[in-house]
């Protein structure tokens, strides 16, 4: 067999097992599933004429969220990236200040740096967990910074560097205890971006809360949707009181007079939002099994695929398998694209890893260290259809 041809049966191979699980395209890489009360529940929002962001739904929604992840407080907002930024300022963030992201990464945790007038300082990934590599960290830390007044110091810009934001691609827990042992040791605050993780937990806790603040998406595309919406999970009771107050445009509570106490934000979560929330919560159970479900049946089918690895779960961790990956091995690399044309040409939508954060014009500038893991990853991670319906 030549070497074209090889490369050709990976790529059919590829396809034919995604086709063996999901059956004929076209099929989408991730949507929704509504089988419960969604339309009840929006019905009686509507009903109600509460559609904005006063409504019991947007109360329950933030109870029965709070409840299921284990964090003390949950407070609602318009979506991740506006939740991730309140965080940010909540941990101390200032303008020309550093935060330690990951360059592999969805672009929004780099947006909301520097929606604070902060700069993104991107780090390196582990290929066992896809997120940030602790051991790595530590190592760069140690050289690229220094202790003043009890701050971390970037040595080349002088800079604070004021908090770690790791977050759990694909749903995939990060080695959280790894990082707060970092946090800790380099005066770091530590804030999860959890938007992919919903029903992910280490070590039997549910990811978002093991940092000061964690956060959450709730975009179309996530294990469950509100349409639009993320939320912010904390167990310090002043910082929900705080977040409710800025994402509520900082107004002061009163009958009929606006007054407000500091710059705040109108991102609080519509009821209505809310409403398909705490519907699409009452189906999570459900969706959580479904995914890993078709988890299991596409390791039976990509068993036999040479070159090709299956993402899995961490050790001791529980994934919500949001997005199903595939990573492949060195010598099949320079074959991702074609997989990704066959792939999407036969109907099956797939999609590579984002394009690492340091290769978009707006952060090219930014701070960094070697991202050689992060590169590697960028060139082999593939996405396949991730969709439960047919599985739950």
């Amino acid at each position: 067999m030549t070497m074209v041809s090889m490369h050709t049966a990976v790529a059919e191979q590829v396809v034919d097992a995604i086709r063996s699980v999901v059956g004929p395209g076209p099929v989408t890489l991730h949507e929704p599933s509504f089988a419960g009360n969604e339309w009840e529940y929006v019905k009686e929002c509507l009903d109600s004429t509460f559609v904005s962001s006063v409504g019991k739904f947007v109360n329950r929604f933030e109870v029965e969220l709070a409840d299921f992840t284990g964090a003390n407080h949950a407070i609602a907002v318009v979506n991740g990236t506006a939740a991730l930024h309140v965080a940010l300022k909540l941990a101390g963030v200032k303008a020309h200040e550093e935060v330690l992201v990951p360059a592999l990464t969805f672009v929004a945790t780099a947006n909301a740096v520097t929606y604070c007038g902060a700069m993104p300082h991107f780090v390196d990934s582990e290929a066992r967990t896809l997120g940030v590599d602790a051991t790595q960290l530590r190592d760069y830390l140690a050289r690229q910074t220094e202790q003043r007044s009890g701050h971390c110091v970037n040595r080349s810009t002088g800079r604070v560097i004021r908090a770690l934001v790791p977050m759990h691609t694909f749903g995939h827990p990060v080695d959280l205890e790894g990082l707060l042992a970092v946090a800790r040791d380099f005066n770091l605050v530590l804030v999860e971006d959890a938007a992919e993780s919903l029903g992910s937990y280490y070590h039997s806790q549910h990811t978002g809360t093991f940092g000061l603040m964690g956060t959450l998406s709730f975009n179309g595309n996530k294990t469950i949707t509100t349409g639009g919406g993320g939320a912010l999970l904390t167990n310090d009771g002043e910082l929900a009181r705080h977040a409710k107050h800025l994402t509520t445009t900082a107004k002061l509570p009163h009958a009929w007079e606006y007054r407000h106490d500091e710059i705040g934000y109108n991102y609080r979560m519509p009821n209505l939002n809310a409403a398909l929330g705490c519907a699409q919560l009452e189906e999570l159970p459900l969706i959580l099994a479904g995914k890993r479900e078709l988890f299991q049946r596409y390791s039976a089918a990509f068993a036999s695929v040479e070159g090709v690895t299956l993402m899995a779960e961490p050790k001791q961790c529980q994934s919500n398998y949001w997005l199903q990956a595939l990573m492949l091995d060195a010598e099949q690399a320079n074959q991702r694209d074609r997989i990704l044309e066959q792939a999407n040409a036969a109907g099956f939508m797939t999609r590579p890893v984002w394009v690492l954060m340091h290769e978009l014009p707006p952060f090219s500038e930014c701070p960094r260290m070697e991202l050689t893991c992060a590169q590697l990853l960028s060139q082999s991670l593939i996405n396949i259809p991730s969709n439960v319906r047919g599985v739950i």
